[in-house]
């Protein structure tokens, strides 16, 4: 069986079946190629985006050149080693400023939203921030609830800044201007606009670099990007220039993703300690239905993330061991402005490459490169974690998520949704609807009058064709599950505790 050029050229082929000096001829080979149909897109971009067009090309060549050079796994699971102590803080030990502090704290933030995601994997057009939440309000508008009431409760100035996608700049851009009434400074920018690559010849699919002809050749290369294209847009600098020392990042589908003063505390006035902390991640406890997620490692002596991606297959069931890793990454971020100007300057950035095989609706198969924004972790100074409350982790994904934070489950209050005091156990209800009539938004909605009460349930599985009525209420566990062909309709009022319902049924008694 003839290898394929992808394996050829990153050196995966069996054991003196070629010379190294044929696969570095092969590489050379592809990654001359490769340039020569990337000028060529640099070349046919509209002129006024060539300039940021050519930035963006060497952006990739690195990455696909990092690519062609790394062959196997990028962590070597034997060397991996504990968590020293004092890796992760215990975010209830932290201090809490004092008030004339604080004033002072929030004008050295700035707060960075990812929001380069489309809302498709839920059924709608545009960008997920632009999704209604709760109370007719969007992702997008209570983010900037949050910084305005932040901003007028302590009357500062803490700029909010989205980093777009080609997909989600323009509907973005439209939806800013209702806010230009409020107390919140908002600025936007792009990420970087990757060219897919063909898995069989390793070249673009792309014909012209005018994005919008076949915008199906073109990706953003996730959200490892956000520190170059920061730098790009001119931001890191102003920032940086206005005495700014700290970002927030987040991503803007992560509704307990909210400011906090204790961190912002830790990281400007760190006093006993004295070691100042260039980078921090906030992580929480895994539980079951954490186990793919992101975790920190300590490696080389580094505190870094480690991505199942990165995980040899036959680690992959010690990867998910809640007991062998007990956190995983919440993606809320804080990172220190000029350390990230530093690393840029000295050209010391190193994130692991994520390789997303794909297959376009044509049949073509595609390789995008892509990065995590924690994977950073490891080129900073003073790099640690901070075990937060699982409240500061509430992403919406699904659906099932919707249907949490839509509830009476959380409480509302100047953009923040806080868990309701009402429910009796700190734990989220564990929600799994069925994805043939609930995964998209417009059918999700049309199935519920009203988001039942849910702050006695613990655990909920709808499947099939179930309606609920208004004022419903769920406790315990509830399965409810339409076999094919049936309908079942739980009536207004129905309350139901620890039931199972099943089959075809109107009316249920009650």
């Amino acid at each position: 069986m003839m290898e394929s050029l992808l394996e050829r050229v990153r050196g995966h082929v069996r054991a003196g079946s070629e010379t190294t000096q044929f696969i570095e001829a092969t590489k050379r080979d592809a990654l001359n190629q490769l340039r020569r149909e990337l000028e060529k897109l640099a070349e046919s971009t509209e002129a006024h985006k060539s300039q940021l067009a050519k930035k963006e090309i060497e952006g990739f060549q690195k990455l696909f050149r990092r690519f062609l050079d790394e062959s196997g796994p990028s962590v070597e699971w034997d060397r991996i080693e504990k968590l020293p102590t004092g890796a992760v803080r215990d975010y209830t030990e932290l201090e809490s400023p004092s008030k004339d502090l604080v004033t002072q704290m929030l004008n050295k933030l700035i707060v960075v939203k990812l929001n380069g995601g489309l809302g498709t994997s839920m059924g709608c057009h545009g960008p997920k921030s632009v999704i209604t939440v709760r109370s007719d309000l969007t992702f997008l508008d209570l983010t900037v609830q949050q910084i305005d009431h932040l901003n007028k409760t302590y009357n500062v100035n803490v700029p909010l800044v989205l980093m777009n996608s080609f997909n989600t700049d323009e509907d973005t851009e439209k939806i800013i201007r209702k806010y230009k009434n409020l107390n919140v400074e908002i600025h936007t920018f792009n990420q970087s606009c990757f060219p897919r690559i063909s898995r069989d010849s390793l070249l673009p699919i792309a014909k012209s670099g005018r994005v919008h002809e076949n915008i199906e050749a073109w990706y953003p290369p996730g959200h490892g990007d956000f520190y170059e294209s920061f730098k790009n847009s001119g931001l890191l600098d102003k920032y940086i220039a206005e005495g700014r020392q700290y970002l927030f990042l987040s991503n803007i589908d992560n509704l307990g993703a909210t400011v906090d003063l204790n961190i912002l505390n830790l990281l400007l006035n760190p006093n006993k300690e004295n070691a100042q902390h260039e980078f921090v991640m906030e992580v929480t406890d895994k539980t079951r239905a954490d186990v793919k997620g992101g975790t920190l490692i300590q490696y080389e002596g580094k505190l870094r993330l480690l991505e199942i991606a990165q995980v040899p297959k036959e680690h992959v069931d010690d990867f998910k061991s809640i007991k062998t890793f007990k956190f995983f990454n919440t993606n809320n971020i804080w990172v220190k402005l000029d350390a990230i100007a530093k690393v840029l300057q000295d050209d010391r950035l190193d994130m692991e490459i994520i390789v997303n095989n794909k297959t376009l609706e044509n049949g073509q198969n595609i390789i995008q490169l892509e990065t995590a924004v924690g994977s950073a972790m490891k080129t900073f100074e003073g790099g640690i974690g901070i075990n937060v409350p699982r409240s500061r982790f509430l992403p919406v994904k699904k659906t099932s998520d919707l249907f949490l934070v839509m509830s009476d489950l959380y409480v509302l209050k100047n953009g923040s949704l806080t868990m309701s005091p009402q429910r009796m156990f700190p734990t989220t209800p564990l929600v799994k609807l069925g994805d043939n009539h609930f995964a998209k938004v417009k059918e999700f909605l049309a199935r519920f009058q009203k988001v039942p009460d849910i702050l006695e349930l613990d655990h909920l599985t709808v499947s099939g064709d179930v309606t609920f009525g208004r004022g419903v209420s769920l406790r315990g566990t509830v399965i409810i599950i339409a076999n094919h062909g049936d309908r079942i309709d739980i009536p207004s009022g129905a309350i139901l505790e620890n039931k199972i319902v099943s089959g075809n049924m109107r009316i249920l008694d009650h």
